[in-house]
C-alpha cells in the first residue's frame, strides 16, 4: 500500500476516533431515556450544537495536521532515507543521508552514514585488492587495444552471428571513407560495436568463407579464405578471414567461435593497374606494322645497295614517318599515363613537423650546424618516404655546409591546397642554377654516407617538385621542397580520444556470446542495445515552429557506453534562432548556415540507431519533434523509446526533482557543459547505466517492464 494511501486511512480513523466515541454514547443515553427527557435534551443540544460543531472541527483539523506534520516526518522521511540508501549501495556510494527530521529520524540518518562510512573503507580496502590482482590483465587489455588500434591494417573480428565485437582504428576510418549513404553528413561510420557485418560485406561471401575454413579444418589445412568483394558504393575491397577456435581444439567449424577479418581497399591499385594496361595497348598499338614496314624497308635498302636514289629515298622516307608515328605516340603515352607508369613507392602519411624534427636532429649531430624554425604549421600531414626526405634535406645542409658556410639554417613549412611547401632558408650569397642543377642530379653523399638516388629522384618518389628563390628584402634563400599533402586520419580523432578517457573503446569480447535477434521487449535491460540521444531546439514549443538545431547520440552496447561511436550534427532549421535561446545552446545563427537541413539529417541519425532501443531525458519532448517531421521527410522511430525522466520517477519516487542536473548529482556523476547535444547524450547514457541497476533491484528486468513502470508515473502524463 502507498504511503498516501495510508495517510487517508489514518485521517479516517482519526476522525472516528475524535466523534465515534460520542455518538455511541450520546445514543445509548437517547435509547434509556423518556420522552419528556428526549424533548428536554434535544432543545438544550440545539441551542449549544454550532460551539460543539465548531470545536468538532477545530480538533479535528489540529489532529489532521499534526497528522501529517508526523507523516512527513517520519513515514516520507524515512522513505526518502529508503531511496538515498539504495543509492548509497547502488548507484552513488558517496552520497549520504542529510540529517534532518526529528530527533529520532537524524539519529537513524546519523547511523546509516556511520554505516556507509565504515562500508565505504572495507569496499576501498577490498577494491585496493582487487586493483591489484587485476593489473596484469589490464595491461594486457591496454597492449591488445594500443596494437589493434594502431595496426595498419584495417581488422575486424566477429562472432559467429556476425556481430562486430572488435575493430580498430583503421578499420573504422576506412569503412568511414566509404561510406556512401547519409551517414557521411555526421562522420557516421558504417562499422560498430554490435553491428552486423552484413550491412558492409555480402553476407553469402562470408558464409562461403566459413564453409572455406571449416573444409580446411577438417583436412588439417591452414584455416584461411581470402576473397574480393564489391562495396555498395562501388569500392573493391580484399578481405582476408582466419577464424578464432574455441578452446575444445577440435578441428571443425564447432571449435570457431568467430573470425577476423583484414580489409584492403584495392580501388586505387586495380584502377592503376588498368591505366597502365591502357597505356601499354597504346604504345603496343600498331607497332606491329610499323615495325614490319621498317624491317621491310630496311631489308631492301640492304638486299639492293645500287638501288636508284628515287627508290632509296622514298624507302627512306617509309622508315622516318614509322619512326615518327611511334615516336609520337610514346610521347603522347608519357604524357596522358605519366602518373600510371612511374615506378610507385609505397609513401606513408606523417606529420611535417616530425619531418623536420627528424632533419634538424641529424644536421645537429652529423655538421653541428644551429638549426631553427619560423611560421610552422603544426598540424600539416604530408605523404612521404620519411627516410629519404630527411636524408635530402640533411645532403643540402651539407653541401650548404661545404659551399658557403652559413651561420644557421631555417625550416618553414606551409601549406595551399593540396600542396606542402617544405623549405630550407640560409643567409648568403646568390647561387646559381647551374650549381643548383648539379645539385639536383648528383648521387646524395653526407660525410661518408652515400646513398644511389639523386636528389631529383627524391622529388620524383614522391611525385613532387624542388626550386631555388631568392629573398631579396631578406637577404636570404631558400630550397623549396613542393610534396603532396595526406589527409590526418589520426588527427579528427582527438575530441574522440579525449571523450574515451584512455584507450579507444573499439572492442567487446563478451559479444562472442551475443545472438542475433530483434528487439524483444522481454529480453533483459543490460542485454539490448541502445542509442541514447538529445536535440538542441531553436525553443520549446515544437507545435508552433520550433525547430531542431543539433542532434547529438551515443551507442550503448553490452551494458557499456561507447563514446567513440557517435552521431553529432548541427542542423540549419531554416528559420532564424531565438535570441534568448541562443545563451542556453551557445549555437548561433553563423554555426547554423551552410549546415544539411533536418531532410539530410534525419535520414543519417535514423541509420545511425536502426535496431536500437532509443533512450532520451524528458524523451516526449524529443519525440515530439521527431514526430512532426515524419511527413516531411517520410521517416519514421517505430522502436521503442525509454526515458530516464520517467525512469528516475520509477526509482526515486519520493525525490522532488527529475531534472537532469539534479539527477547527475543524486548519482555522483560529473560531466563537461551542458546544453550540448552531444554531451547531454552522452550524461543521459550515464544515467541510465546507473539505473538498470537500481530498477533490477526494484524488480524490473526487461524493456517492457520498464515501460510499464513509466506510463505510472505522473510525469509520463506531460504532452508536447
Amino acid at each position: 500500500m502507498k504511503a498516501k494511501h495510508r495517510l487517508i486511512i489514518a485521517v479516517i480513523v482519526l476522525g472516528l476516533l475524535m466523534t465515534g466515541p460520542f455518538v455511541v454514547t450520546s445514543l445509548l443515553v437517547w435509547l434509556d431515556m423518556k420522552e419528556a427527557e428526549r424533548s428536554m435534551l434535544t432543545g438544550l443540544l440545539l441551542s449549544r450544537l454550532p460551539v460543539g460543531t465548531m470545536m468538532t472541527l477545530f480538533g479535528f483539523v489540529i489532529g489532521v495536521l499534526v497528522l501529517h506534520k508526523l507523516f512527513k516526518q517520519y513515514v516520507e522521511g524515512l522513505l526518502r532515507m529508503a531511496e538515498t540508501l539504495r543509492l548509497m549501495l547502488g548507484a552513488n556510494r558517496n552520497f549520504r543521508v542529510t540529517i534532518e527530521g526529528p530527533p529520532e529520524v537524524m539519529q537513524l540518518a546519523q547511523a546509516a552514514n556511520d554505516l556507509a562510512q565504515q562500508r565505504d573503507a572495507l569496499m576501498d580496502d577490498v577494491d585496493s585488492q582487487i586493483a591489484t590482482a587485476k593489473a596484469s590483465v589490464e595491461e594486457e587489455k591496454n597492449r591488445l587495444a594500443a596494437l589493434m588500434s594502431e595496426l595498419a591494417q584495417a581488422v575486424v573480428v566477429c562472432n559467429l552471428d556476425g556481430r562486430i565485437l572488435l575493430y580498430n582504428n583503421r578499420a573504422r576510418l576506412q569503412f568511414k571513407a566509404l561510406s556512401q549513404g547519409p551517414t557521411s553528413v555526421a562522420g557516421g561510420a558504417l562499422i560498430g560495436l554490435g553491428r552486423s557485418i552484413f550491412s558492409i560485406l555480402e553476407k553469402n561471401q562470408i558464409e562461403h568463407a566459413r564453409e572455406v575454413i571449416h573444409q580446411r579444418l577438417v583436412a588439417g589445412k591452414t584455416a584461411i579464405s581470402n576473397f574480393i568483394t564489391t562495396t555498395r558504393g562501388g569500392q573493391l575491397l580484399r578481405i582476408q578471414m582466419v577464424p578464432v577456435l574455441a578452446t575444445s581444439g577440435e578441428a571443425s567449424e564447432a571449435s570457431m567461435s568467430g573470425y577476423v577479418l583484414t580489409v584492403e581497399n584495392i580501388t586505387r591499385s586495380i584502377e592503376e593497374e588498368e591505366r597502365r594496361d591502357q597505356a601499354l595497348h597504346t604504345l603496343t598499338q600498331g607497332s606491329r606494322s610499323s615495325i614490319g614496314n621498317i624491317r621491310a624497308a630496311v631489308a631492301n635498302l640492304l638486299d639492293y645497295p645500287d638501288m636508284e636514289a628515287e627508290l632509296r629515298e622514298r624507302f627512306l622516307h617509309v622508315i622516318d614517318d614509322e619512326v615518327a608515328k611511334r615516336s609520337l605516340v610514346i610521347d603522347q603515352t608519357m604524357n596522358q599515363f605519366s602518373d600510371a607508369i612511374k615506378t610507385r613507392w609505397p609513401l606513408e602519411d606523417v606529420l611535417g613537423i616530425d619531418i623536420i624534427a627528424a632533419a634538424q636532429r641529424r644536421i645537429d649531430d652529423k655538421l653541428k650546424l644551429p638549426t631553427k624554425t619560423e611560421e610552422m604549421d603544426d598540424a600539416l600531414w604530408i605523404k612521404a618516404d620519411s627516410f629519404s626526405l630527411v636524408f635530402a634535406l640533411v645532403c643540402l645542409a651539407s653541401k650548404l655546409q661545404d659551399h658557403y658556410d652559413p651561420r644557421e639554417l631555417r625550416f618553414r613549412l606551409s601549406s595551399t591546397g593540396k600542396l606542402a611547401y617544405l623549405d630550407l632558408i640560409w643567409a648568403g650569397p646568390a647561387m646559381s642554377s647551374e650549381t643548383f642543377y648539379t645539385w639536383e642530379m648528383e648521387a646524395m653523399q653526407i660525410g661518408s654516407e652515400t646513398s644511389p638516388l639523386t636528389l631529383r629522384d627524391v622529388i620524383d618518389r614522391h611525385g613532387g617538385e624542388i626550386w631555388y628563390e631568392r629573398e631579396k628584402a631578406a637577404h636570404r634563400a631558400f630550397f623549396r621542397f613542393v610534396l603532396p599533402v595526406a589527409t590526418p586520419e589520426i588527427e579528427q580523432d582527438q575530441d574522440e580520444r579525449a571523450r574515451g578517457k584512455g584507450r579507444p573503446e573499439y572492442y567487446d569480447f563478451d559479444l562472442f556470446k551475443f545472438e542475433d535477434k530483434s528487439i524483444d521487449l522481454d529480453r533483459k535491460l543490460s542485454d539490448l542495445t541502445y542509442t541514447v540521444f538529445d536535440t538542441e531546439t531553436t525553443g520549446l514549443e515544437p507545435s508552433k515552429g520550433d525547430e531542431i538545431i543539433q542532434i547529438g547520440a551515443a551507442r550503448i552496447v553490452n551494458n557499456r557506453l561507447l563514446r567513440q561511436e557517435t552521431f553529432n550534427q548541427i542542423v540549419d532549421p531554416e528559420i532564424p534562432l531565438k535570441p534568448e535561446s541562443i545563451p542556453i545552446h551557445g549555437i548561433t545563427e553563423d554555426m547554423v548556415r551552410g549546415q544539411p537541413n533536418i531532410d539530410v539529417v534525419l535520414p543519417a541519425f535514423h541509420e545511425f540507431c536502426e535496431d536500437t532501443v532509443l533512450i532520451a531525458h524528458n524523451a516526449a519532448f524529443d519525440m515530439r519533434f521527431l514526430q512532426l517531421k515524419e511527413e516531411r521527410t517520410n521517416i519514421r522511430f517505430t522502436q521503442p523509446v525509454l526515458d530516464t525522466l520517467l525512469l528516475s520517477a520509477v526509482v526515486h519516487p519520493n525525490q522532488e526533482s527529475h531534472k537532469l542536473d539534479v539527477i547527475l548529482e543524486r548519482l555522483g556523476i560529473t560531466i563537461g557543459k551542458r546544453h550540448n547535444a552531444l554531451e547531454d547524450a552522452l550524461a543521459t547514457g550515464e544515467v541510465f547505466l546507473k539505473l538498470v541497476k537500481l530498477l533490477e533491484d526494484q524488480g524490473i528486468v526487461t524493456v517492457r517492464q520498464a515501460l510499464e513502470a513509466a506510463e505510472k508515473t505522473y510525469f509520463a502524463r506531460v504532452k508536447y
